[in-house]
C-alpha cells in the first residue's frame, strides 16, 4: 500500500501536541493524499507534505513506562509529574496516576 521503502517520521499513537494553525494545514494536506490505514503513518505522510518534522519529547511515553510493580516510587506524584502522555496503562492505573498527580 505504501510506495516508499520506509515510513516518514511520525508521532506515535498515544498522543501529540500541535497548534491550531498546524491542525488546519494538516487537514488541507490530508485531502491531497489517499487515506492510509495506519493513522500514525498517515499523520507522518501529511507532515511530510507540509515539510514539518515531528519532535520527540521525554514526557510522551507512547511505549508505556517501565516500573517495578512493588516499588514505592509508583505511589509518588514525582514519578509521574514529567509525563504528558502515558500509553499502556490500565484504567485503574490511569486513575491512580491522576489521583497522585
Amino acid at each position: 500500500l505504501y510506495n516508499k521503502n520506509i515510513y516518514p517520521p511520525y508521532a506515535g499513537g498515544g498522543g501529540f501536541i500541535m497548534d491550531g494553525a498546524l491542525a488546519k494545514r494538516l487537514h488541507r494536506a490530508s485531502e491531497t493524499l489517499e487515506l492510509y490505514p495506519i493513522d500514525d503513518v498517515f499523520l507522518g505522510m501529511c507532515l511530510e507534505v507540509l515539510k514539518v518534522s515531528p519532535v520527540g519529547h521525554e514526557g510522551f511515553k507512547t511505549f508505556g513506562i517501565v516500573k517495578n510493580k512493588n516499588s514505592k516510587m509508583n505511589k509518588e506524584p514525582c514519578f509521574y509529574r514529567s509525563m504528558l502522555v502515558v500509553h499502556k496503562l490500565l484504567p485503574p492505573e490511569l486513575l491512580q496516576m491522576w489521583d497522585l498527580v
